[in-house]
C-alpha cells in the first residue's frame, strides 16, 4: 500500500499546494484508488509517476467544490484516452446528480461503465483482499471518513517442512496454507497452522475531512497504521475552525490520539499559514507533534509506504 498525496491545500491552490486528493496504490492488483479529485487532480496525476489508466474506484468525502471540482475533467479525460475497464465511485446523496448534470450540459460520454454508489455509514466494499467503510464526520455539509482495512493473511508457508513430512505438492499444499486441517494419502492429519509462520496483518488507511473534532473520527481511525486528517487551522485560530467546522492541528493530533493511531498526517491546510507568513506551515506541524508526536505533515507528491505493522512508515518522498 503506498499514499500519494495529489493536493494539501484547503479551499483554494495555491503555488505549492494543490486543493484536495488523495491516491492509495496498490501494487500487487495494479489497481489506483482515489480519495476526492479537487480540481487540477489529473494535472498532478500527470505530474507524479501514478498511472491513471490503473484508476478503478474514486471515494468523494463530501459536494465541496474544492473536493469534487476536478472529478468530471478525470473521468472525461480518461474516456478520451481509451484505456479504462471501469470506475467505481463513491460519495454523498448528490454526487450522481452532480456528474449526471455535468455529463448532461457538457455532453459528454464516457466509454467505459462508471457506477455511482451512494454510502451511507458501515461497509461500502469489500473484497477477498479489503474491506472500506464510512462514517460520517461534522461539516457543514454531509462529509464521510472512509477507512480502507486490508484483510489479515495467512504468515508464509514452510515448503521444507512440508515437503520433509512427504506431503505432495498441489491440491494439498494450498489447503495447509489456508490453515486447513488435512488427511494425507496415508492417513495421517495435519494441521496448516503447523506449517504457516505468524499472521500477517492487515494494514489500516483512514482518510478524514472535511469535519471539526469529532467521536466519529475516532471511532473510524481507532488503531490505524496511518491516518490522514485535516488540519485547516492552527491552534490559536481554534474559534474560526468551529464556525467553519474545520479541524485545527491539535485537534487532529487528539483524535490521533484517542484513536491510537501508529502515523498522523496532517493535511487540507489554509493558505492563511503560507511560508513568510507569521504562521507557517511548519508551526501547525509544532503543534500537533506537542500532542501526538508521531506526526508528518503532507505536501504534494508526497509518496509514503505503508509497510506492515513490524516496520516503520517509509517516507518514498516527491514522486
Amino acid at each position: 500500500m503506498q499514499i500519494t498525496f495529489l493536493g494539501t491545500s484547503s479551499g483554494v491552490p495555491t503555488r505549492s499546494r494543490n486543493v484536495s486528493s488523495v491516491a492509495l496504490r496498490l501494487p500487487q492488483r495494479a489497481e489506483l484508488w482515489l480519495f476526492d479529485c479537487g480540481e487540477g487532480t489529473q494535472h498532478q496525476v500527470l505530474r507524479s509517476d501514478l498511472k491513471v489508466s490503473q484508476l478503478t474506484r474514486i471515494f468523494v468525502t463530501h459536494m465541496h467544490g474544492d473536493h469534487i471540482f476536478g472529478l468530471m475533467g478525470l473521468l472525461a479525460s480518461c474516456g478520451l484516452a481509451g484505456n479504462m475497464e471501469h470506475v467505481d465511485i463513491y460519495g454523498p446523496p448528490d454526487l450522481e446528480e452532480y456528474l449526471k448534470a455535468c455529463r448532461r450540459y457538457s455532453q459528454t460520454h464516457f466509454s467505459y461503465p462508471v457506477k455511482v454508489h451512494t454510502v451511507s455509514p458501515g461497509v461500502i466494499y469489500e473484497d477477498a483482499e479489503y474491506t472500506v467503510s464510512c462514517e460520517l464526520l461534522k461539516h457543514r455539509v454531509p462529509a464521510f471518513g472512509y477507512r480502507v482495512t486490508e484483510k489479515d493473511r495467512t504468515g508464509h508457508f514452510d515448503v521444507e517442512k512440508a515437503a520433509a513430512l512427504g506431503i505432495p505438492s498441489g491440491p494439498l499444499y494450498g489447503k495447509l496454507k489456508r490453515g486447513e486441517q488435512v488427511t494425507l494419502p496415508d492417513g495421517k492429519q495435519v494441521n496448516g497452522a503447523d506449517f504457516c509462520g505468524p499472521t500477517l496483518i492487515g494494514r489500516k488507511l483512514v482518510y478524514c475531512t472535511d469535519t471539526v473534532f469529532c467521536d466519529s473520527a475516532i471511532a473510524l481511525a481507532q488503531d490505524a497504521d496511518v491516518l490522514i486528517h485535516e488540519a485547516t487551522f492552527a491552534h490559536q485560530d481554534a474559534e474560526l475552525a468551529y464556525q467553519r467546522l474545520h479541524s485545527t492541528s491539535t485537534m487532529a493530533a487528539q483524535v490521533a490520539l484517542a484513536a491510537q493511531v501508529q502515523q498522523l498526517i496532517i493535511t487540507h491546510l489554509s493558505p492563511r499559514y503560507a511560508p513568510g507568513n507569521s504562521i507557517e506551515p511548519k508551526d501547525l506541524l509544532l503543534e500537533a507533534r506537542s500532542i501526538f508526536p508521531n506526526t508528518e505533515m503532507a505536501a504534494d507528491f508526497l509518496t509514503v509506504n505503508i509497510p506492515r505493522r513490524e516496520s516503520a512508515l517509509v517516507p518514498v518522498g516527491k514522486s
